[in-house]
């Protein structure tokens, strides 16, 4: 093919065999991945599925990929991947716009994946490269054998994660509050990471996000929880009950204060509307989430008080009594307690009165 014959060839031109090789290499993985050999430009691509450059082409950036002129860097795979997308449209299982959501959505979830993928499994795999053999000449056999049980489980999880969204909206069909799309939404945040990350080397420094990230996401997910996104130094969830998020907030304090190498953790939680798109979330709610996290003191919890409604709502705390603010009068029996905090402006959000979140046996 030509596209094989103009790879080759560009391996040529390095100077010296080591860059030849490694070249060469890399371009052999690369079919080894891809599954195909390199046949078509852009505009034979399109015209082989049918699909008009322009769309060709917006779904082709919607998956992340730079623009490639007329390069013959295409294979059949790419051609049936976008009569696909095409052939969605056509159905009118989906709208042009939804197709390139899908497409950008799916790309820009997947480049995530593929690349801590390969970072993890390269560095950790080939640190011991033998004599003679060059850390891409290394990579070869190892991704020929990953790569199949990697796929597997790749659909696998998301056949799993597609069941349970599928089942969180059948069972939501009746309930106006979550099909209105009202949730709990949560910010961790580690204080002064900025700071310690300046004194840390950088595997230490590396360590220290995995391990955060790592205890956040399964404590989060084993409560019933959903990690939207992670930040480094910094985590966003969303539950459907106030009360899970509560509890989830509360245990990712008591965790982390228990890792003698984490800095202290302060936490953000407010209760509303809130947009959903391509797995984000959006909207006041969310924000407001995020402004009381910046606020709230160390190893600490502070909700809203449509957060703190909707506890009380479910008799997860006792009802506010205004002559017992701190609810110190309250009989036992609720797992949580909120206290009322000091009121204050909040930039672009107006005024907000905080209320502090604890467990109830830790009130005086």
């Amino acid at each position: 093919m030509a596209g094989e014959e103009s790879g080759n060839g560009s391996g040529g031109h390095g100077s010296g065999n080591g860059g030849t090789g490694e070249r060469t290499v890399a371009l052999e993985l690369e079919r080894l991945i891809l599954d195909a050999p390199r046949r078509y430009t852009p505009y034979q691509a399109a015209r082989a599925a049918d699909v008009s450059m322009d769309l060709a082409t917006r779904f082709w950036r919607a998956m992340g990929f730079p623009d490639i002129g007329q390069s013959r860097a295409l294979t059949d795979n790419d051609v049936i991947a976008l009569r696909r997308l095409a052939g969605l449209i056509e159905s009118g299982l989906l709208s042009e716009s939804m197709a390139i959501q899908v497409a950008r959505s799916t790309g820009q979830t997947t480049a995530r994946l593929a690349g801590w993928q390969m970072d993890t499994f390269l560095e950790n795999l080939t640190q011991a490269v033998e004599p003679g053999l060059t850390r891409a000449e290394v990579a070869y056999p190892l991704t020929e054998l990953l790569l199949p049980e990697l796929e597997q489980f790749l659909v696998y999880v998301w056949r799993r994660q597609l069941a349970a969204v599928t089942g969180r909206v059948v069972h939501a069909a009746e309930d106006t509050e979550i099909t209105s799309g009202r949730l709990a939404v949560g910010f961790a945040d580690l204080v002064g990471f900025t700071r310690l990350s300046r004194r840390l080397e950088e595997e230490e420094l590396g360590h220290l996000v995995e391990t955060f990230e790592n205890t956040c996401s399964d404590l989060i997910a084993g409560q019933g929880g959903r990690v939207v996104k992670t930040l480094g130094d910094e985590i966003l969830y969303v539950t459907e009950d106030p009360g899970v998020a509560a509890e989830i907030a509360l245990a990712l304090v008591e965790t982390l204060a228990k890792e003698d190498t984490m800095p202290a953790l302060r936490v953000g939680m407010a209760f509303g509307t809130v947009t959903s798109r391509m797995g984000d979330v959006f909207g006041t709610t969310v924000n407001l989430a995020s402004r009381l996290t910046s606020i709230a003191p160390r190893d600490a919890v502070l909700v809203d008080g449509e957060f703190a409604t909707a506890l009380e709502q479910t008799g997860a705390v006792p009802p506010h009594d205004p002559e017992d603010p701190a609810g110190r009068q309250a009989e036992g029996g609720f797992p949580f307690h909120l206290q009322p905090m000091w009121r204050r402006p909040v930039r672009g959000l107006g005024l907000v009165e905080p209320w502090l979140l604890t467990r109830s046996h830790d009130v005086d």
